[in-house]
């Protein structure tokens, strides 16, 4: 192998994106494999849907092992069971649905709104773009049909990657060939570089927790581990977001794309990062999980057992999220949390009210698997609506599921508030 090699950020250009990869009854489908390959390669998570012709050409196992995921080619994952496909959770979990490669049957079912396999349910329930790679013959590409049907998908905003032209499985040459896997890549690539919602945003976010020193070894904090805070940084970063994470002490990697990272330890640190670059955001997410007490006198040594004092005399310490919400701007977005140990509604609506919030998230430690340290969370988020509010909750969910529903209520994606 000749050429430059890749450096890990192009290794790593799809890291974060979930494409939903349809295959239909193409002898291209062969080439699937090797678009799986290249997609999983570059970091994108993938899930397999096919069509049952398409099951003839290249094996679910072939691509299952691939992508590390199981493959969908059936309403009915399991007819002895009676366990089914759910159609819509694959049509809203992808930020891309790939068609790659495309019949003609399968782009004229797409037009007339069919829906006689799993594959075109999908694509009837996607909320995503829908991009196709058309493979046939070259008369059945040129005909007037296909065309007509082409033409029709692209005025519904369907991306179009041409085919390209050359030997095909007929003997024939000319245009109808699967373009090649690396190129198909690179127009997905492309289309997430220039099609991302939250392009030009600028959100600053708090995560994790602080610690007030008590002397050169304690101090007073918490066990807020900052999962919820990077996930929502990862998943904004993810959407086009410039992001600047402002972490307190946690063992977590920078999320990729997140432009900046500032690492702080205390309230008065965090509280100093934050309105440094809170006047020129969009949106703030305060995540962090800050002690609201600090000792008032802190010494930098080690304080001995028997050197200790009867009592630590404590102070309050700066309250961001009430400055944030004091000096935020016609057209900034504030939302902040309230972690409780009960159902804490009331003391959620009096956050949201009290420090000018947009959206309060309230999630408490009586629910199993929520709060600190578990990568799963349990949401209620209260909502500003000029002089209302409106309260919506979430089931249990991965903190990464749960940054998605966050992050789509504050910008509206998707259109699901």
């Amino acid at each position: 192998m000749t050429g430059k090699p890749e450096s890990q950020d192009e290794m790593q250009s799809l890291l974060g994106r979930r494409i939903v990869l349809g295959i239909t009854g193409s002898i291209a489908a062969y080439k699937s494999a090797f678009l799986a390959r290249e997609l999983t390669r570059r970091g994108a998570e993938v899930r397999v849907v096919m069509t049952p012709s398409a099951t003839e050409f290249i094996t679910p196992l072939t691509l299952a092992t691939l992508v590390d995921n199981p493959v969908h080619s059936d309403f009915t994952e399991n007819k002895e069971k009676g366990t089914w496909t759910n159609h819509v959770e694959l049509g809203l979990w992808g930020d891309l649905f790939l068609i790659a490669p495309c019949t003609a049957q399968t782009m004229s079912a797409m037009v007339s709104g069919a829906c006689e396999n799993l594959l075109q349910a999908v694509y009837l329930s996607a909320r995503c773009t829908v991009m196709i790679a058309p493979a046939m013959d070259v008369d059945m590409f040129t005909n007037a049909a296909t065309q007509n049907s082409l033409y029709t998908l692209r005025e519904r905003g369907v991306e179009i990657i041409e085919p390209a032209s050359g030997p095909l499985a007929s003997g024939l040459d000319g245009m109808g060939r699967l373009e090649e896997p690396e190129i198909i890549t690179e127009r997905v690539e492309a289309f997430f570089d220039v099609s991302l919602p939250l392009k030009g945003k600028n959100v600053v976010i708090t995560a994790g927790p602080t610690q007030e020193p008590i002397d050169a070894v304690r101090y007073i904090g918490n066990r807020s581990s900052g999962k919820m805070g990077f996930a929502l940084a990862g998943r904004l970063a993810d959407l086009g977001a410039d992001v600047v994470l402002i972490a307190g002490p946690v063992s977590l990697p920078t999320p990729p794309r997140v432009q900046t990272r500032i690492d702080i330890s205390t309230a008065e640190e965090l509280f100093e990062a934050t309105m440094k670059v809170w006047p020129k955001a969009d949106a703030g997410i305060a995540c962090a999980a800050v002690a609201d007490l600090k000792p008032k006198r802190a010494t930098d040594k080690k304080i001995h057992k028997d050197e200790f004092p009867k009592t630590v005399e404590l102070e309050k310490t700066p309250d961001t999220l009430a400055a944030m919400g004091e000096c935020k701007l016609e057209g900034q977005l504030l939302m902040g949390f309230a972690l409780e140990t009960n159902d804490g509604l009331e003391s959620a609506m009096g956050k949201l009210e009290g420090k000018n919030l947009d959206f309060v998230v309230l999630n408490t430690l009586a629910d199993d698997g929520a709060g600190f340290s578990h990568d799963t969370n349990k949401v209620t988020v209260i909502k500003r609506v000029g002089v209302n509010t409106e309260m919506r909750s979430f089931e249990l969910k991965t903190k990464k599921e749960v940054a998605r529903d966050l992050v789509d209520m504050i910008f509206q994606i998707n259109n699901e508030v």
